[in-house]
């Protein structure tokens, strides 16, 4: 691989970043400096790293700050999980970047009043006379991305058929080829139904887009622009963004960890377990609700003495 060949993955990747997981500015601008930066020191061979350049870029960070070179891995790490996931090459060598222990970043949550602003103005939408096709299309993008938490890579390859009117679930094969079964709301397929008869037969994808299928860019550019006419910063939205909506109000809602794992597709547990940051009074009233002592807690609650 030359140099040139990880200048173009390192594009691609800065591209998914900011499209997929609406990355901000500073961060785009530092994990391209840290990826080319990784680039130069592996002489253009970092698309092609084996463990082995992986331990030697460890070795040139020994003397950093923690936290850099905590950035530093998360950038090779995403990268290389997206090289993987575009089947651009069929291993992962992250396993051998150094993991200095720092706080993971929770990640940007909406609330439920937030995805039902979005939701109504896809319906003033499609109450229009006439009714632009396009707004079917945005109301099967949303539900299918905040419905089902489908990564927009998943989402955008869907072939036109994938969502059958009498199957409440679809079968992905996700990032490193691991199968699963995620669910598709009534609603949803309702949606998929209404814009799946403006999509010819002939085209292979759900949501076609000249000779291919829409984009990311142009998803994340429907996404923002739907939050901002909902009254929503749109710097606040993204499809990823979307995707972690999912997954928080489904957990807030009482889903088992392991049944939001196996719907997002997470290999390790650990990732999922970042949705686990509800507040104090959600977990306040959790214990008074589900635990066994909490009726009995609150019916005979002691009263304290004055002294």
């Amino acid at each position: 691989m030359t140099e040139s060949a990880d200048r173009a993955l390192i594009e691609r990747f800065l591209e998914m970043m900011q499209a997929e997981a609406g990355a901000a500015g500073n961060t785009l601008a530092a994990y391209g400096t840290d990826l080319r930066l990784a680039s130069e020191l592996l002489e253009g061979r970092l698309g092609e790293a084996a463990a082995s350049d992986i331990e030697r870029l460890a070795g040139e960070w020994q003397a950093l700050a923690r936290s850099t070179v905590a950035r530093k891995a998360a950038a090779l790490r995403r990268f290389f999980a997206f090289l993987a996931d575009e089947g651009l090459r069929k291993d992962d060598p992250s396993a051998a970047l150094p993991r200095p222990g720092t706080t993971r970043a929770l990640p940007r949550v909406l609330s439920v009043e937030d995805i039902d602003a979005m939701f109504a103005v896809i319906a003033v939408r499609q109450a229009r006379v006439p009714l632009d096709p396009l707004d079917l299309r945005l109301a099967a993008l949303i539900e299918l991305l905040y419905g089902s938490g489908l990564r927009a890579t998943e989402l955008m390859s869907l072939p036109r058929n994938a969502v059958a009117p009498d199957r409440p679930y679809l079968i992905l094969k996700g990032k490193g080829g691991r199968e699963r079964l995620v669910p598709i709301s009534d609603r949803a397929r309702a949606a998929v139904a209404a814009w799946r008869e403006h999509v010819a037969t002939g085209r292979p994808w759900l949501f076609p887009s000249g000779k291919g299928h829409l984009s990311r860019v142009r998803l994340y550019q429907l996404v923002r622009a739907l939050a901002a006419e909902a009254g929503i910063p749109p710097d606040r939205v993204s499809p990823h963004v979307l995707r972690h909506a999912f997954a928080t109000h489904l957990l807030e809602g009482g889903a088992d960890l392991r049944a939001l794992q196996a719907m997002l597709g997470h290999a390790d547990i650990a990732t999922t377990e970042i949705y686990t940051h509800v507040d104090s009074k959600r977990l306040v009233e959790l214990v008074n609700q589900r635990h066994p002592l909490g009726e009995a807690l609150g019916a005979k609650r002691p009263t304290t003495r004055s002294s």
